[in-house]
């Protein structure tokens, strides 16, 4: 199967080389606006250097593709409007002209949590901790907490109405993808780890502790993640859905009964079975 993923030297695209890139079932093409030096972790790949705000430099990429896995955009929550449309807006656009013009079958998007981000706004910290009864599944009101969680939302819609107006693509699966992290990080002591490492808090510090907490709701670990993008690739039956991306944490607030029953979606971790970090 031949599988272009844009994007890929990100937090998230980096999971795919990690756990996918030798498996005999997929032939990947990488895109990203910049390649790697050889000596670096994800150095020596052959990369399609280009950016998905750029029509015409990003159309070769996609011809002869079976599916795209698209990752490529300004990733945080402080984008600014121009950031956020030029990335996320302009570049979805792009990237599904692409799709439909190159004939390409399979879309799998990378979404995010943040477009129902206020539900967690809302209702923080106390959501973070077990007591919390919230769920919230594929069927609850869009709630985007920022420009960055708008135009995750805005491409779910482009997304649908590309499916059900052309051609291409047939299949367009949302993931709205919880809290991935590097592999340095990979444990729901992650981003508590992180700030302890850059000095903005002390280990066991009640940030640190709250931190901890959220992560063990919010946690997708890299090999959940990329079990869920092959449960998607495995996929004929969807023609648009949406899941949420999340590993089957005991505290977490999103539903992931709907991916079990449509893609089949057995996440294998679960951030309260930690106690401590990883030793380094």
């Amino acid at each position: 199967m031949d599988v272009l993923v844009t994007g890929a030297y990100g937090r998230v695209g980096t999971a795919i080389i990690d756990h996918l890139h030798e498996k005999d079932e997929y032939e990947f093409t990488y895109l990203n606006r910049s390649d790697r030096p050889e000596d670096h972790p994800y150095g020596g790949y052959d990369t399609i250097v280009a950016d998905v705000s750029d029509r015409e430099a990003i159309q070769s990429a996609f011809e002869g593709q079976d599916a795209v896995i698209h990752l490529a955009g300004y990733p945080r929550t402080d984008a600014t409007w121009g950031e956020a449309l030029e990335n996320n807006v302009i570049g979805m656009y792009n990237t599904l002209e692409a799709v439909r013009e190159a004939e390409v079958e399979q879309f799998i998007f990378g979404s995010t949590n943040h477009v129902v981000g206020m539900y967690e706004v809302d209702n923080a910290p106390d959501i973070y901790y077990p007591d919390s009864d919230l769920m919230i599944d594929h069927t609850a009101p869009r709630r985007p907490d920022s420009y960055y969680g708008t135009s995750k939302s805005f491409g779910e819609d482009l997304g649908r109405y590309y499916t059900e107006n052309y051609a291409s693509p047939t299949q367009f699966y949302s993931l709205r993808i919880a809290s991935i992290r590097h592999a340095e990080y990979d444990h729901p002591y992650g981003d508590a780890e992180r700030g302890v490492d850059q000095g903005e808090w002390e280990r066991g510090s009640e940030e640190y502790q709250e931190m901890v907490a959220r992560m063990k709701a919010m946690w997708q670990s890299r090999r959940d993640f990329t079990h869920q993008v092959e449960c998607c690739l495995a996929d004929d039956e969807v023609e648009y859905d949406v899941f949420y991306g999340v590993s089957d944490n005991d505290r977490r607030w999103f539903d992931l009964e709907h991916a079990r029953e449509v893609i089949g979606y057995e996440p294998q971790d679960n951030g309260d079975e930690w106690d401590s970090p990883p030793e380094r």
